[in-house]
């Protein structure tokens, strides 16, 4: 795909998240199935179900488009879930393996929300404001995890791996 035009690197852009998000579908059960902690392993499974939605989100916008969703992949994801997958091959002690995943799954909210902030400032300049306010739901979601999970890692899950 050229990239002529501000809709070229929006389209890219939804692309991009919907690769990543897929990833994440496929790696939140590994995460789920490696902690111990079960606040932590119920958020992630929360987290799993809103992913699914995410991708879900992107599909309905890319078919307003006229697009369709695949055919790029996200590298970024890609790196992010395997310092995950790595840290749990380390096999560390189970508090600081909990620990360690709040940090991985954090380093991707940020990646997800960077990206989503961007797209939805796209969509808005393109006068996409329907595909705008879901983008924003989308967003949302994602810093309520990250909030939910700092929670977690400063209310226990870091104490208990000190």
């Amino acid at each position: 795909m050229e990239l002529e035009t501000l809709k070229d690197l929006y389209v890219q852009e939804l692309k991009d998240l919907y690769s990543a998000e897929r990833q994440l579908v496929k790696a939140l059960p590994k995460m789920i199935k490696a902690t111990k902690h079960p606040e932590l392993r119920a958020a992630f499974k929360t987290h799993l179900q809103q992913t699914s939605e995410h991708a879900r989100r992107l599909e309905q916008i890319c078919e307003e488009l006229g697009v369709t969703p695949r055919g790029k992949k996200c590298v970024g994801m890609e790196g992010l879930l395997e310092e995950g997958s790595e840290l749990i091959k380390e096999q560390p002690d189970d508090d600081v393996l909990d620990a360690g995943l709040i940090s991985k799954a954090q380093h991707v909210e940020h990646y997800e929300m960077a990206g989503y902030g961007t797209v939805r400032t796209y969509a808005r300049q393109l006068g996409y404001e329907s595909q705008a306010q879901l983008l924003q739901q989308t967003l949302d979601e994602e810093g309520e995890t990250d909030h939910l999970l700092t929670d977690l890692a400063e209310s226990r899950i870091n104490l208990d791996a000190e």
